[in-house]
This record gives structure tokens, C-alpha cells and sequence, in this order.
């Protein structure tokens, strides 16, 4: 292990500070409170297993070795969530988060059995609770019990309808599901995926200079909206095959939904970066969403994700004149039982993939500050 990592493990007590957990030395081993014998902080580690982490960005900084766990297994070096479970400061960060509002956001469900899995664990651990029940905490300006989990997902594609909606249902477990409203009744992948397909097979826009498709999103989520707007569809004229379609939700689908316990919120009209957009675009994707939902749904919608999780005022003070009662970022966050900004609710990035050692370290908000601390991004 590199000087630099050693530093920074031996560093991470001070690092909670602000949390008010300076004094844990006990996580690096430091005298106090100490691993069991085993392999020093320094041992060598196994490789990175291939391919992205569902949570972590690819290319993020390599974890740590740790030590040996009492019963002799090692947590995997590869994902910091997992032996960041077994360090001496998770309790107390899981003890912290008891009395914080833990809102997890989805992408989609690619594997429903882990998916319930992760249900029957926060059935255990949490108290799941719904869109109407956060929203009742806020109007009545009283806090949600201890441990209160919400589950959302963002995007929503057809696997909230398939694969999410009867695990939710087989535990009686509510969610909120925040959509596209232009994809719906379509079979348009999503821009993102379709950008990425395009420039695997020989798209180019003159905006984006630069022949590694990997870079492409990136560049593209940048430029100012009409720029990406532009720059995709370039890709679509010049690439040699077309994307495959992406059959999406329908009106029908999202009643289904909503009858089964998953609120439909709004996630603007087709998924720009609003901090890109002039403010004419952000009123009009966030209201001809509004406008969609509450035609199919027969009532407005009241919660409102952002695109890409980031906070825009403007926005902001969109939903505000349209009477919408939450809004949430995608800030990998634990946030107050009774949130202080209704319009600016915190969340944590997870997947149905994650595994259970991960999954507890972001639900007690240690892989969070971790992850914090270390400057890595979870976008």
C-alpha cells in the first residue's frame, strides 16, 4: 500500500470530526480499541474485481487492505463499503443514523432477488415509510420515527413495474417512483444510453472532441442544453447503427403503480442537466412534466427529483409556485427526520446489486462520509 493510503487510514478518525466522532482511533487500530491479530494495515491486497462498482465510479480511488475479521474471512479490498462494516466506528455511525431519514434512490432493479434481500433487510433494521408519510412530517412539522427509510427510483424504467413492484408488494413496503414524462408510452432508450450506444459505433458531434467513447457523457452533460441537444443529434445521423428501443412505462403503468403503494413524482419532462439550462428550459421541463402527470394521473403530483441530483434555485422556485411539497438531490446524504428544506431532501445512491455489508455502511452514513473524506464523487 502506498504511503498516501496509509496516511489517510490512519487519518480517518480525525476525518469524522465534524460528525462528532474525533475520538475514534479504534478504526485504524490505534491504541483504545484494536483489531484482532491478523494481517498488518500494510498487507497486500487481492486485485480490484473487473468491472464498475454499482455504487462507486469506475476509476474511483482503491481502497485499503484491512485486517482479518475475528471469524477468519477478510472483507473484499476491492469495495470500501464492505470492510468499512467491520470497522470499530460502525456502530456508533449506525447508532447516529437512527434519528436521520435515510431516502434511498434507485436507478431501475437489474436483480430483484438482491432487491428483496435489501427489502427484508431494512424490514429488520429500519421502518420503511412512504412519500405521504414524509410529507405529513413536513406539513405537520413532526418528526418521522427513529430509523425511517424511504425508497424511490429515479428514472423509472420498465423494471420498477417488473422486478421492483412485487418485492415492494410481497412485504407491503411503499416507494416513490420519479419519471420522464416524455418517455412514457414510448420505446426511446433514455438520451444517456442512447449517447453511449451511438458513440460505440461511430457517432461524432463536432461539440465533443474526442475519440473515446467513455468520455462522451461527460462532455456531453457539460455543454449547455440546445449544445447537447445538438451534439446528439449529430450522433444520430453520423453513427452507422441505430440504438436498440427501450420499452418504457405507460399511463396505465404508472396507475398500477401508484394503486400499489409507489407515489409517481416528477423528474421533468426529459431529463436535462438543469444547471445547463437557460431559465426558460427549466420552467418548461419541469411544467410540461407537471402538466403530463396530472392529466394521466388525474391529480398533480407533489414530489419533484432533480435531474442528475443537483439543487437549482430556479427550479426550486418553480415547484415552489406550483405548490410541490418535496424535493429530492441525489447527494449520497443521510438527512433530519423532519427535513429542513422540504425542496432540498437529501439521499443515498444505492443499486439492487449492492452487496449486504455495503448496503448496511450506507444506510449508518459511514460509506457516505467516507466517500466524502476521500473526494470521490458519487454521480
Amino acid at each position: 500500500m502506498s504511503y498516501s493510503e496509509t496516511t489517510r487510514v490512519r487519518g480517518l478518525p480525525s476525518a469524522f470530526a465534524p460528525l462528532g466522532l474525533s475520538g475514534l482511533t479504534g478504526l485504524t487500530g490505534a491504541p483504545g480499541r484494536s483489531w484482532p491479530a491478523g494481517p498488518t494495515v500494510g498487507a497486500p491486497t487481492r486485485p480490484e474485481p473487473a468491472g464498475p462498482d454499482p455504487v462507486r465510479p469506475a476509476g474511483a480511488g482503491r481502497p485499503v487492505a484491512v485486517p482479518d475479521r475475528p471469524d477468519g474471512h477478510r472483507p473484499h479490498p476491492g469495495r470500501p463499503g464492505d470492510w468499512l462494516r467491520f470497522a470499530p466506528v460502525q456502530p456508533l455511525f449506525r447508532a447516529r443514523a437512527a434519528q436521520r431519514l435515510a431516502v434511498l434512490a434507485y436507478h431501475g432493479v437489474t436483480d430483484p432477488r438482491s432487491f428483496g434481500a435489501q427489502l427484508d433487510r431494512l424490514r429488520r433494521l429500519a421502518v420503511p415509510v412512504s412519500l405521504e408519510a414524509v410529507q405529513r412530517a413536513v406539513a405537520e412539522q413532526r418528526p418521522l420515527p427513529p430509523r425511517s427509510v424511504l425508497i424511490t427510483f429515479d428514472d423509472a424504467d420498465r423494471s420498477v413495474l417488473t422486478h421492483a413492484l412485487p418485492e415492494l408488494t410481497r412485504r407491503g413496503i411503499p416507494a416513490a417512483a420519479f419519471v420522464i414524462s416524455e418517455l412514457i408510452g414510448t420505446d426511446r432508450p433514455f438520451w444517456w444510453h442512447e449517447a453511449a450506444f451511438l458513440a460505440r459505433h461511430g457517432g461524432r458531434a463536432r461539440s465533443i472532441c474526442t475519440d473515446r467513447p467513455s468520455q462522451l457523457l461527460p462532455r456531453l452533460k457539460s455543454l449547455p442544453d440546445p449544445d447537447r441537444r445538438r451534439s446528439l443529434q449529430e450522433l444520430r445521423v453520423s453513427a452507422h447503427r441505430r440504438p436498440p428501443r427501450q420499452e418504457q412505462l405507460t399511463p396505465e403503468d404508472l396507475l398500477a403503480l401508484r394503486d400499489a403503494r409507489v407515489a409517481i413524482g416528477n423528474h421533468t419532462q426529459g431529463h436535462p442537466c438543469l444547471g445547463r439550462c437557460d431559465a426558460a428550459t427549466v420552467r418548461a421541463e419541469i411544467t410540461g412534466a407537471h402538466d403530463a402527470l396530472t392529466r394521466w394521473l388525474g391529480e398533480p403530483p407533489v414530489a419533484f427529483a432533480y435531474p442528475d441530483g443537483g439543487h437549482d434555485p430556479r427550479a426550486e422556485a418553480v415547484l415552489d409556485e406550483l405548490g410541490y411539497r418535496l424535493g429530492f438531490l441525489s447527494d449520497h446524504r443521510l438527512g433530519p427526520r423532519l427535513p429542513e428544506h422540504p425542496l432540498q431532501i437529501s439521499r443515498l445512491q444505492v443499486d439492487s446489486t449492492t452487496s449486504a455489508r455495503r448496503f448496511d455502511t450506507i444506510l449508518s452514513g459511514l460509506e457516505p462520509a467516507y466517500r466524502r473524506w476521500r473526494g470521490q464523487s458519487v454521480a
